[in-house]
């Protein structure tokens, strides 16, 4: 009889043994699947956690010694003995993948322990490296290529062949965004799994046989959906290279933060790697979290790094001139004057594109210290969805807005227009509008206009006092996704020009109205926020998984 548990105590997991090491595993787990939850590395291609099992590259060959009284499987081999110079007959276990073999409890699973897996997996390194090109000089995927690591890890041999290699086409145009390399392809068919099971759009293949075998597009078609980067990202090696990244910069110069994509209000979790030398993005990749985005992310937030340095604005104006920061805040205090008195008069504009600190600054400064009572909020125009993972609403905070404003809902930019009489002055953080530029501009003409925002737009062009804040990658922020989830994203770059966070901006414009906007770090921000003051946001906060 199989012993039970006692009431109220959790169910043992069942476990398998990975060289002697008891690993956890849940119903329908592969050996590589469990291993990967524990963190044990087994070599492999093909697999990748979010995409079909295909089987096909053998590198993740496993030995599974059969249970007691049961005979192991072996296979007959010719092997050569250094020896007699000669080849003899022997036989050896039958290996198995361990992307493909599913977990029983107690079994016992030999990989590195094992001669036979480490025989096998130096031949499969050599087999796909013979007539790999010799191009890690100019390859992109140069330090972080497994082809590379698993030589080091598993074979640190020469390749035996002598013949001349086999030739294949070289910088093929696959579409807009990617260029194929198909003799530093291993057909291992990420890419294809991933364009028919991810994307929907099954546009790639394989042709021909053997070691003719490369990825083809469809007859007539491009590689062209909202998650051709992807296909790039999740090649293992240097066959899919990005048109963006390609020939940029050398991944052992880069540094990375975890970053919340800014594309849309998905929120994806997001690695940024950047060249500290020169202060600049390189590219954006997905950072799994089985809640948000899983494993992907669309084209649209991998290519949204370029926001945090273009269009961006670097120093502050007043009027038609630069001016220093200190030199307009005072013109700000000058042009708002005694706006407490007639907070009636005062509409305020929050950024769905800002975060959640930048909008709590203004928020607080506007209702708590000013009085203000009706809000708007603004950001980019929506564009087009799929059921994937890209949203229509183009903001990272749409729904951090509409928290802080919880029980006081702001209203769309468009009744601002409408409303534009009832008001003489305008607070407003970030520059992008979703209306027409040439309407908004008739509607705050020669109003006092003051603006906070980390990018140029028709905003900040009408402002008198327009302050340049940090864009998100310049600082630690914060952001809400659609789903309310609530998302820290770490700084990556050093602010350009003068700019200096949105929240601090914000302050420093209160403590020079004579108001108690005392914050001057980040923390003393967040502490507010969570319900140290009036005007606070509930909801924990939380970190996304690595």
């Amino acid at each position: 009889m199989t012993a039970q548990a006692p009431p109220g105590r959790p169910k043992p997991p069942n476990t398998i043994k990975i060289d002697g090491r008891e690993i956890p595993f849940e119903p329908g787990d592969t050996i590589i699947r469990a291993a990967w939850r524990q963190g044990v590395e087994i070599p492999h291609y093909c697999w990748h956690p979010g995409l079909s099992i295909a089987a096909n590259c053998r590198m993740c060959l496993v030995e599974l010694p059969p249970p007691a009284g049961r005979p192991a499987m072996k296979l007959d081999v010719l092997q050569w003995d250094p020896v007699k110079k000669d080849y003899t007959f022997s036989n050896k276990p039958k290996l198995q993948p361990a992307c493909q073999q599913g977990c029983s409890p107690g079994m016992e699973v030999l990989s590195e322990s094992s001669k036979h897996v480490a025989d096998a997996r130096a031949a499969v390194q050599e087999l796909l490296l013979l007539n790999h090109p010799v191009d890690c000089p100019i390859c992109d995927q140069a330090g972080e290529c497994r082809l590379q690591d698993y030589w080091l890890e598993h074979s640190r041999k020469g390749k035996r062949m002598k013949q001349e290699v086999v030739h294949k086409p070289k910088a093929v145009s696959f579409g807009p965004t990617i260029v194929y390399d198909a003799e530093r392809c291993i057909v291992c068919t990420r890419c294809v799994r991933f364009c028919d099971e991810i994307a929907k759009d099954p546009v790639l293949d394989v042709r021909e046989r053997g070691n003719l075998n490369e990825i083809t597009v469809s007859p007539g078609r491009q590689l062209d959906n909202n998650y051709t980067l992807m296909t790039e990202h999740v090649c293992p090696v240097g066959a899919l290279t990005s048109k963006d990244f390609r020939f940029k910069a050398r991944v052992w110069f880069l540094r990375t933060a975890r970053t919340i994509c800014q594309g849309c209000s998905t929120g994806c979790n997001a690695y940024l790697d950047f060249d500290p030398r020169s202060n600049a993005p390189h590219r954006h990749r997905p950072r799994d979290n089985k809640d948000v985005n899983q494993y992907w992310m669309c084209d649209l937030g991998m290519l949204s790094y370029k926001d945090a340095i273009e269009g961006r604005l670097l120093e502050a104006s007043v009027g038609t001139g630069p001016a220093s920061i200190d030199d307009a805040i005072s013109a700000a205090k000058d042009l708002l004057g005694n706006v407490a008195q007639r907070p009636e008069k005062v509409a305020v504009i929050l950024s769905a594109q800002h975060s959640l600190e930048d909008n709590w600054a203004l928020f607080t400064l506007a209702k708590t210290y000013l009085g203000v009572e009706r809000f708007f909020v603004t950001g980019k125009p929506l564009g087009k969805g799929d059921e994937v993972l890209l949203s229509e609403d183009r903001n990272p905070n749409t729904a951090g807005v509409l928290k802080l404003c919880e029980g006081n809902p702001p209203r769309a930019l468009g009744d601002l227009l409408k409303m534009a009489d009832e008001f003489d002055t305008v607070l407003a953080l970030g520059g992008h509008v979703e209306v027409d530029a040439k309407e908004l501009g008739q509607a705050l003409k020669g109003k006092k206009v003051v603006v906070v925002s980390s990018h140029v737009g028709p905003l900040s062009k009408l402002a008198k006092v327009a302050l340049p804040a940090c864009s998100w990658a310049e600082t630690d922020a914060t952001f809400v996704n659609k789903k309310g989830r609530v998302q820290s994203s770490e700084r990556a770059l050093h602010p350009r020009g003068s700019a200096t966070p949105g929240w601090q901006l914000i302050g420093k414009l209160g403590r020079a109205l004579g108001f108690a906007t005392s914050w001057r770090k980040l923390s003393e921000v967040r502490k507010a926020m969570t319900g140290g003051e009036p005007a606070s946001i509930s909801g924990k906060q939380t970190e996304a998984t690595a």
